[in-house]
């Protein structure tokens, strides 16, 4: 009998069944290499090297929370394996625990100094944290180790490309495409610094060139699609977001936008249509409701666009334009609380909102509240001093208050942006009428009889 064909007991099948875990894992059959390992496992738990695989299986398989379970099972079984702590350490940033994260990476750094992943790695921890300045510390340190590590460049281009500084970012990927030039959407994220910064050109051809490297990848073709929209090429946006559909059929996102395509050139039957089909394969979508209670609105149907506009709030929607949007649809239909909600949501997401505040001084003159009223629509000019709008309707709130003066220096303003425009001339008179009647009023005020001091009209005379 040949030697590899006796069979050693239950050990020998979990070996086995641990071998054919990998080859599994190889050929990207994730699900079934989970299936042998846990066989393996249960046959063999204290095997510490079959919880790591796992935990790498379920890693590719965004199953994070489980993956790290296998680590510390792993870890408690080896302590200080670096690799395992590395992993474990990497997920604990996935899900959010940077404390557990940076313990971990300062613990491997304490059991070898000079393993560099502990210090390329934690330049994730340290930007999702938003301490952009320990991310730097860390990429340097990683560089006296090992100078030519793609994925520290990689990293640290994601820490300035957060901070806004897109030249910076793109020098850093550039360099990532140097060392690694298979590095996994390398192109596409040059494509969006670029995008970023205003490039079209430049944009236009790593997206490209990204899709050439990888023509699946279905988040790199769906934001091609979100670029060429934006560019108002809407027929190759359009052949963009049909072709992830292809690859992806239940991709909520592509129908979203191919309904913002109908919604924009005001196909609206067909938009709605598509919506509640993006609705259908992801009832969590931010974005459908919003455009289908806005239609609902348009065709005067107020109770269901606010059914839906409710809705959408629920889902939290942290689009600063959108909420405004909802925030003035709100106030359209009568629904101050909502708006309120809608339009301080959107100061807090956007300070520099103009319109968020604008609207919400909308709210506050209709709700009586003048003074507060006039002080929103000065945020707005603050923002924007040259919308008309703003100024037309700040000047209706001061005089309201009987602030003439302030009323006439708005109309100005806007008569200087617009022109001709029979609205503020009309205005303007009523201003003009209005202190008219104040200084007639103020005229008559002065010939009428003072009353005299009440006590002095009740006393009876005293007699000298």
């Amino acid at each position: 009998m040949a030697f590899e064909d006796i069979d050693f007991g239950p050990y020998d099948q979990a070996e086995h069944k641990a071998r054919k875990a990998y080859e599994l894992y190889e050929n990207g059959n994730i699900s079934q290499a989970i299936a042998e390992l846990e066989t393996a496992i249960e046959i063999n738990p204290a095997n510490s090297s079959w919880h790591f695989d796992k935990g790498l299986a379920l890693d590719s398989a965004n199953k994070f929370e489980d993956a790290i379970t296998e680590y510390e099972l792993a870890l408690h079984l080896n302590p200080n394996d670096l690799e395992i702590l590395n992993c474990l350490a990497i997920n604990y940033t996935r899900t959010g625990r940077y404390d557990m994260a940076i313990a971990t990476f300062e613990q491997i750094e304490k059991i070898d100094p000079r393993y560099e992943p502990c210090y390329c790695n934690r330049i994730i921890t340290y930007t999702e944290m938003g301490l952009h300045d320990m991310a730097e510390q860390m990429f340097y340190l990683g560089q006296q180790i090992e100078p030519e590590c793609p994925l520290c460049f990689y990293n640290i281009g994601n820490s300035l490309f957060v901070r806004g500084l897109y030249e910076k970012a793109i020098h850093c990927w550039k360099r990532t495409a140097e060392l690694e030039p298979t590095h996994p959407q390398i192109n596409y994220r040059i494509a969006q610094a670029y995008w970023a910064k205003g490039d079209c050109e430049r944009t236009r051809a790593h997206f490209l060139a990204e899709l050439r490297t990888n023509p699946g990848d279905t988040s790199v073709i769906l934001d091609f699609g979100l670029f060429l929209l934006e560019l108002g090429d809407t027929e190759s946006a359009r052949e963009k977001f049909n072709r992830t559909l292809e690859l992806l059929p239940d991709s909520a996102e592509a129908l979203l936008y191919l309904g913002e395509i109908a919604f924009s050139k005001s196909n609206y039957e067909l938009a709605s249509q598509i919506f509640h089909q993006a609705i259908d394969k992801d009832n969590s979508l931010v974005g459908p409701r919003y455009r289908l209670g806005q239609y609902a609105l348009m065709t005067g149907k107020r109770q269901k666009a606010r059914e839906l506009l409710v809705e959408e709030l629920g889902l939290e929607p942290d689009d600063a334009a959108a909420l405004v949007s909802m925030g003035s649809m709100f106030l359209t239909i009568g629904d101050m609380d909502h708006a309120m909600h809608c339009l301080l949501r959107a100061v807090d997401l956007d300070s520099t909102n103009a319109k968020a505040y604008y609207y919400l001084a909308l709210a506050s003159s209709v709700a009586g509240r003048l003074e507060n009223a006039a002080e929103l629509f000065e945020h707005a000019l603050d923002i924007n001093p040259r919308d008309a709008g703003v100024l037309r309707d700040s000047a209706l709130v001061y005089l309201a208050m009987g602030r003439f003066s302030t009323a006439e220096d708005k109309i100005k303003k806007a008569l200087a942006l617009v022109g001709d425009d029979s609205r503020l001339k009309s205005l303007a008179r009523k201003v003009r009428i209005a202190r008219l009647a104040q200084h007639i009023e103020d005229f008559l005020l002065r010939f009428l009889p003072r009353p005299r001091n009440k006590r002095s009209i009740d006393e009876k005379p005293r007699r000298i």
